[in-house]
C-alpha cells in the first residue's frame, strides 16, 4: 500500500512573486494629507466669514448702508436619498433643509429659518410627486400658507401648468398659469398683477444668453434683463444688464484642485449703489 503524502503546509508554500516592472500607481501627493483627515463620505463641514455693507429700508431715494460681519457654520449631511443642510450664523439666526425620499415618484422638501426677531421665523414643506408626464407639488407654511401647483406636458415640446395659494394670515389669495417649451422659452400671468417672460439660447456648449421681461400691470412696473453665461478651461463668466440700468457679473476661476476664486460686482447708477467682492472656495 502506497504511503500518502501529506500536503505542504501553509508555512512552506512558495511565495508569490512581485514584479517590481508592474506596480500600481500612487495617488497624487498632494491627496496623502487630504486622505488622513477627510471626514466621511456622507458628512462635511463649512465655515463662511461675510464682511461688507447690510442695506436698509429708508424713504428717501438714497441707500443706507451699515458695515457688518458674521461668521456661518454650516453642516451637511447627504445620501442618495436624504439631504440635510444646517445654518448657525454669529447673530443668531439659524436655518435648516431638508430633502427626503419617501417613494420612488414622492419627495418631501422642508426649509426653516429661525431669528430672535419676533415673527420673522419661518418655515414651509414642499411635497413633489413626479409621474409619468405630469408633476404635483403641495406646499404648507407657517402663517396659514397653503399652496398648489401642476404642470402638464401636452407635447414632447410644450408643456402647461396652473399654480394657486392662500395665505390665511395675510387673507391673500392669487392663480398662475404658465408655459414651458423645449428650447426653455416660459411664461407665467398671475392674478397678482405680474406677468414673466423668458427665453434662453444656447448658442454653443460653452456659451448661453438669457432674456427675461417682467411687467406688473396693477403698479406699472416695468423691467426687462439680458445675461450672458460663458464657460471657459477654467473659469464661468456670468453677467446681466437690465433697463433700470443695473450691471452685474460674476467670476469664478479653479485655480487648482479644491481652490476657487470668486470676483463679482453689480453697478447701480441709478441709485448710486456699487457692489464688489472676492473670495475664495476651499474644498470640493
Amino acid at each position: 500500500m502506497e504511503s500518502v503524502v501529506p500536503p505542504p503546509s501553509p508555512s512552506k508554500l512558495p511565495e508569490k512573486m512581485v514584479d517590481y516592472m508592474d506596480l500600481p500607481c500612487p495617488i497624487p501627493f498632494e491627496e496623502i494629507h487630504r486622505e488622513a483627515l477627510r471626514l466621511n463620505q456622507r458628512f462635511s463641514l463649512s465655515h463662511s466669514v461675510f464682511m461688507g455693507p447690510t442695506e436698509i429700508p429708508s424713504q428717501s431715494t438714497e441707500t443706507i448702508k451699515v458695515p457688518t460681519a458674521h461668521y456661518e457654520f454650516g453642516a451637511n449631511f447627504i445620501d442618495p436619498k436624504l439631504m440635510l443642510l444646517g445654518r448657525i450664523m454669529t447673530d443668531g439666526r439659524l436655518s435648516a433643509r431638508l430633502k427626503c425620499d419617501l417613494a420612488e415618484n414622492l419627495t418631501m422638501k422642508a426649509n426653516a429659518q429661525l431669528t430672535n426677531e419676533p415673527h420673522m421665523s419661518q418655515g414651509m414643506f414642499n411635497f413633489d410627486y413626479k409621474g409619468s408626464d405630469y408633476r404635483a407639488q403641495l406646499q404648507l407654511g407657517n402663517g396659514g400658507l397653503v399652496g398648489a401647483s401642476y404642470i402638464q406636458s401636452v407635447t414632447p415640446n410644450l408643456s402647461l401648468g396652473g399654480e394657486i395659494f392662500w395665505a390665511g394670515q395675510q387673507r391673500k389669495s392669487g392663480i398662475s398659469y404658465a408655459a414651458r417649451s423645449l428650447q426653455v422659452t416660459t411664461g407665467q400671468v398671475a392674478s397678482t398683477g405680474m406677468v414673466a417672460l423668458s427665453y434662453v439660447q444656447k448658442v454653443s456648449e460653452k456659451v448661453s444668453l438669457a432674456s427675461n421681461f417682467m411687467y406688473n400691470y396693477m403698479s406699472g412696473d416695468v423691467t426687462s434683463s439680458f445675461g450672458y453665461d460663458y464657460i471657459l478651461r477654467q473659469c464661468r463668466l456670468r453677467g446681466k444688464i437690465d433697463s433700470n440700468g443695473c450691471v452685474a457679473a460674476f467670476l469664478e476661476e479653479r485655480l487648482n484642485m479644491g481652490l476657487n476664486f470668486i470676483l463679482s460686482a453689480e453697478l447701480d447708477h441709478r441709485k448710486k449703489d456699487y457692489k464688489f467682492g472676492f473670495g475664495l472656495t476651499v474644498g470640493e
